[in-house]
């Protein structure tokens, strides 16, 4: 019997990603999949996961949105922000937002969500794929008890 879409979606995103460390890596990478726009979803995390491909015009328009915001708000000369799973033939994109990085590296147990997604397959819902640490459960179940 094969994965459920939900276990092959997690499968991907706990795998082995490369890190954009530099800007014109990133234009290589937007490059890519600018070539080839159809197919992708966009996932905002946070927000619920599209049940639809985007088109290649909302993609192309992601694309130029989330690069300007990624250049204009993580004001380094690197990039360091954005990981992919295959750069020549890139299927799936984590974007962290400049805002909300965190330690963004995964060297953390409990590291944060990238702010965006692009990937080939439907995306899940992050925030209850992974439930809280039990530490947090804990305590949130002391608060309502009182």
């Amino acid at each position: 019997m094969s994965a459920q879409p939900a276990d092959d979606y997690m499968a991907i995103y706990h795998g082995q990603f490369r890190g954009v460390l530099r800007w014109p890596q990133l234009d290589d990478l937007w490059a890519r999949i600018r070539s080839a726009p159809e197919g992708w979803y966009i996932y905002a995390v946070g927000e619920p996961p599209p049940d639809s491909k985007s088109s290649s015009e909302q993609l192309l328009h992601f694309i130029d949105e989330v690069d300007q915001l990624l250049r204009a708000e993580h004001k380094e000369d690197y990039c360091g922000i954005v990981y992919v799973d295959d750069r020549e033939q890139p299927a799936f994109v984590k974007i962290y937002d400049p805002n909300n990085l965190g330690v963004s590296c995964g060297s953390s147990e409990f590291p944060p969500y990238p702010g965006w997604i692009l990937s080939r397959i439907p995306p899940v819902d992050l925030p209850t794929a992974f439930p809280p640490p039990n530490n947090r459960r804990r305590w949130w179940q002391r608060l309502l008890a009182h």
